[in-house]
């Protein structure tokens, strides 16, 4: 159950710190008009009609200079509540320092406090030598990753740069990234547009559906499905997971300091 929280705190995602990148290599350059500094969303997680957990995702309202790049940081906080806290406590942070021209990660912190499990770990990346390592270890501490790898949090962020309303209905966009030693590559399809009610009033959104290979956990390809607010922002204000066993919510609880404010109605 805490990986299915944990997954849902991102649906809504080094030695060479102080190393200057390599002079031939070129940064690409991603127009973002979708968020900035001082943006704060605040998420609440069912399971059924109970509460199961509470998340928050903050830009920081100034910038920061990582492997002397200008970067956003951006910070996750995760946490069960009721019922769920008593049988598994979550107390999850997640920071990513976002170079804020090429929209890609820098540096990638993570604190996981999950029941007895407890993970702490730094990891820089490279884009010079597309390569992240990760800080604390003495044993296989660097990795070859692809060409404009992400993090969890990073991609999330370069997906709400993308315009979908130029992609056809079931197009489907493709992003690596690096998560636990592993390279994955993350695939969402879109799937049109929508209305959906919340706390605020209704809102017109963007249909977005996470690829998910067959696993023990989510039920199907099609198990994960994300609604985005179909404005400049493009903030998910809704996300429904269905598992093999019942299904779970996340909807916006709170929000400020967006590039544009979300229209309801």
């Amino acid at each position: 159950m805490r990986k299915v929280i944990a997954i849902l705190f991102f649906l809504g995602a080094v030695t060479l710190a102080n190393t200057a990148f390599a002079p031939q290599h070129t940064y690409r350059r991603v127009v973002n008009n979708s968020f900035g500094p001082g943006e704060h969303l605040e998420y609440k997680v069912h399971y059924g009609f109970l509460n199961a957990a509470e998340a928050t995702v903050d830009v920081a309202p100034s910038f920061y200079k990582v492997n002397e790049r200008p970067c956003y940081r951006v910070n996750v906080y995760g946490r069960t509540v009721g019922a769920f806290d008593l049988v598994t406590r979550i107390r999850d942070t997640w920071r990513s320092y976002i170079d804020t021209s090429a929209i890609l990660p820098q540096k990638f912190y993570v604190n996981i406090q999950e029941g007895n499990h407890r993970k702490e770990e730094n990891i820089t990346f490279n884009h010079g030598t597309n390569t992240v390592r990760a800080e604390e270890r003495t044993e296989k501490n660097t990795f070859r990753v692809p060409e404009n790898v992400h993090d969890v949090i990073s991609g999330y962020y370069f997906l709400r740069t993308i315009e979908f309303n130029r992609l056809s209905v079931g197009q489907t966009v493709e992003v690596p990234a690096f998560f636990d030693d592993e390279i994955y590559n993350m695939k969402v399809r879109y799937r049109g547009k929508d209305v959906i009610k919340t706390k605020f009033g209704r809102i017109n959104v963007i249909k977005l559906n996470p690829i998910m290979p067959p696993n023990k956990l989510f039920k199907g390809e099609d198990a994960i499905r994300i609604w985005v607010s179909d404005d400049v922002n493009k903030v998910p204000v809704k996300v429904e997971v269905d598992l093999w066993v019942g299904a779970m919510e996340m909807d916006i609880k709170k929000h400020k300091g967006l590039r544009s404010d979300l229209k309801f109605y």
